[in-house]
């Protein structure tokens, strides 16, 4: 399996990942970069979609509405809450650009629990995360704790220049809730500078699984299974978008053994 993979082009889609391209069962990803003009549009199918404005505006029809425009935020590394339209399971949407822009589409199966709906900026709030080299800062466009959809988590992170992020490694690669839940993942990844570049590993703990690659600026990197942190190295901003989905809707994972040691213990009741 190739789990880095590199944009298909420029403009239009140039990004598709689905449970067949990946080999698993779970969540789909595409990425479109538009002009002023553009149109795309598509039918959810069996999926539900959240439709994340990375940068950029675009003017949204999706369910029998007008969303408007939506975007607000011109370059991702503004930090700003993201637009995002979460659209159901058998239904149609439609976006045009009204200025250059990126449309993220993640998916994964719907069962039509919950209407179309704005998902932000209202509502998200940038967090930080973590401290010292592991400090990350946070939006939350969908996650466990926003009961907006059926299957999918949805978030953004951006990790200063020379810190890690999606770390101490931790994996979420099986069924167990609540010590662990399945969940597969992707990421989208940006740099700042874009001529950069960061690392992720992606490894088992039988390492029978061993993969660290070199990401470039509009990268996809493909989470199966095992642990996955990033690195952004001296001079390069990082930010990801990661898209989730498994069995159930909880997000559980265990930390590698061998840097266990660096979570927190719980506070004390």
């Amino acid at each position: 399996m190739t789990l880095l993979l590199r944009p298909f082009g420029t403009h239009g889609k140039v990004h598709q990942v689905t449970p067949a391209t990946a080999g698993w069962r779970y969540v789909g990803f595409s990425l479109y970069r538009l002009r002023p003009g553009d149109v795309v549009a598509e039918a959810t199918g069996t999926n539900e979609v959240i439709l994340v404005m990375i940068e950029g505006k675009a003017g949204f029809r999706a369910a029998g509405q007008d969303w408007g425009t939506l975007g607000e935020r011109m370059d991702v590394f503004e930090k700003t809450a993201p637009h995002s339209l979460y659209v159901p399971n058998g239904q149609d949407w439609r976006a045009e650009a009204v200025t250059d822009c990126t449309i993220a589409v993640c998916a994964a199966p719907g069962r039509g629990n919950h209407p179309a709906r704005r998902l932000g900026p209202e509502g998200i709030v940038l967090t930080e995360r973590g401290a010292g080299q592991n400090r990350r800062l946070i939006n939350n466009i969908a996650m466990e704790a926003e009961d907006v959809c059926d299957s999918l988590l949805v978030t953004e992170v951006f990790t200063p220049a020379g810190n890690w992020s999606s770390y101490p490694s931790h994996r979420h690669d099986e069924d167990d809730f609540p010590r662990i839940t399945y969940l597969e993942e992707t990421y989208y990844h940006r740099l700042n500078p874009a001529q950069g570049f960061a690392f992720q590993r992606v490894y088992t703990d039988d390492r029978l699984l061993d993969e660290t690659m070199a990401v470039s600026d509009g990268d996809v990197v493909l989470v199966p299974r095992g642990h996955h942190p990033c690195g952004a190295p001296y001079g390069f901003e990082l930010y990801y978008l990661n898209v989730m989905a498994g069995p159930r809707r909880n997000w559980r994972f265990v930390p590698d053994p061998a840097v266990e040691f660096l979570f927190p213990p719980p506070p004390a009741p």
